[in-house]
Formats: C-alpha cells, structure tokens, sequence
C-alpha cells in the first residue's frame, strides 16, 4: 500500500502535514524569503505600537505577532487570513482594561489581559464548534466602516503626540485633542523629521520601485539613523531595552471573567468580522 502524501510515517505514527508543506516548491524559497522579512519589517513594529495603544509592554506586542502566526501556519486552512493583532482589537482591548482595571501596573494589567485573551479564544472555540459564523453576515458594511473610521480617528489621535515629540497625561477624546494643539510650540523638530522622512521613504520607494519591499528598507533606514547619528540624544524618543526569550507564564484573574464578559464578546466578534474582511479583500 502506498503512504498518504498528507501524512508522515515515524516509528508506526503518522504525521499529519499542512498542505503548503507537502506541496512547497523550491523556487517559492527566494521569494518567500523576500516576503516573510518585509512583512516582518511592517507587523513587529506595528505589533509593538498596537500594544503602547492597549496600554501593555512592547514585548506584548511582539508576543501576539510570533505566536499566532507559527500556529496557524500548522494548523490553519486558509492562506490569505491575517492572524496578527489589529488596530481595532488593540483599542476594544485598552478600553476594556481601562474600564476593569483602572491605573494597575503592569503584572495586573498582564493578568487582565491574559484573561480577556483566554475569553475570546473561549467564545472563538465555540462559536466555530457551533457553526455561528453566519452571525457577522448581520453586520452591515456602513456600520463596520463607522466602527473602523472611529477607531482610527483614536489611534490617529493617540499616536500624533508620539509623532510630534510631545508628551502630556492622557485624558478624554477633546482633552488629548486640546493638549495636542497646545503642545504643537513645544513639538521635537527631530521627531517630526523622522516621521516625515519616514513616511516619505515609503511613498517614493513604491513610486518607483514598486517591486521594492519598501517597508524593510525604511524601517532599516530608521534602525541606522538611530544608530549611526544617536538621535536618542536629539529629542527622538525609541522603544529602548526590550526583554528577550519567552514570555513567562501569566495565570488569569478568574474574578474579572464576568467584568470582562461584553469586551470580550465585542473583541471576538471583530475579530472574526475583520478575518473575514481581509480574506475578501485578497481574493478581490
């Protein structure tokens, strides 16, 4: 009898392989290679913000960008689903701590966090075990689109005083929008050159050269300006000492589960809206 090409066989026990492995090319190697470390240029960073906009430490961020996407990549059926964090999640999850644990330090905050997180993985487990995916058809396209723009107006209005150099107690919504006007006389020179070179890398970069992994050379390009010209010492603020290795394990606060109940419903409710959407959007 032949062996199945989906499965291994080691000492009698077979092992199941994912699809992309069993049919990999080797001429996908150089290209993938490309890919994998430009989209790594753009999602650690990003993994890093969105954990500052929940309120947790950047190493949360980079936890939540390694971790899913090794499991998935085992375990997964679908290639083009993005399994990363989202702006979205990161504001629903900093509004739910906020709300639960108010001024906490950062072991509380972990707990919190790891609890919300076991919560949505809880209702994603069941909601697919009981088939309730028809359940974000409900959400209509106008609403979603509000939901999002909203969102990114806070983000917006969270990251602006990073990107111009300021620094104030965060408040409510016209609270930080008054500090930001205020501080503007105050803003870092430095700072704002940095963001703007920056961005505008970017944009020439898939100007012209569109076959250019953009996002790797300017994020390269921001590693060595910090480096080569110290512009820690000029007012630009960096990330700074990250810790390595695992993260170390987080027990979860059972007494918050029925506080943190509705937040983690909405997370993963957008969760799987917004998995969704992104799966359109590639195959259109």
């Amino acid at each position: 009898m032949g062996q199945d090409s989906s499965t291994r066989s080691t000492g009698g026990f077979r092992v199941p392989l994912p699809e992309w492995i069993r049919d990999y090319r080797k001429t996908w190697i150089k290209p993938d290679i490309v890919a994998g470390v430009s989209a790594a240029a753009v999602v650690l960073p990003k993994a890093m913000a969105y954990a500052t906009v929940a309120g947790l430490p950047v190493q949360v961020g980079l936890y939540t960008a390694f971790v899913p996407m090794v499991i998935y990549a085992f375990l997964g059926t679908s290639r083009p689903l993005s399994v990363s964090t989202t702006a979205t999640i990161a504001i629903l999850t900093a509004a739910a701590l906020a709300r639960v644990v108010p001024g906490a330090g950062a072991a509380d905050l972990l707990r919190a966090s790891a609890t919300l997180t076991l919560m949505v993985g809880a209702i994603l487990a069941i909601a697919g075990l009981l088939r309730l995916g028809f359940v974000a058809n409900f959400i209509s396209d106008p609403v979603l689109t509000g939901f999002k723009a909203g969102l990114a107006v806070v983000i917006v209005l969270d990251q602006l005083p990073k990107l111009l150099g300021i620094h104030f107690a965060k408040g409510s919504f016209f609270h930080n929008v008054l500090a930001i006007v205020t501080g503007i006389p105050h803003a870092s020179g430095a700072t704002i050159a940095v963001g703007v070179m920056t961005a505008g890398a970017l944009v020439a970069i898939e100007h012209f050269f569109p076959r250019a992994p953009a996002p790797l050379f300017a994020v390269a390009g921001g590693i060595g300006g910090v480096s080569l010209l110290n512009l820690q010492f000029h007012g630009v603020d960096i990330v700074g000492h990250v810790p390595t290795g695992f993260p170390s394990i987080t027990i979860p606060d059972l007494s918050l589960v029925a506080s943190l109940g509705p937040a983690a419903a909405g997370i993963a409710l957008m969760s799987f809206t917004e998995t969704v959407a992104s799966g359109r959007a590639f195959v259109e």
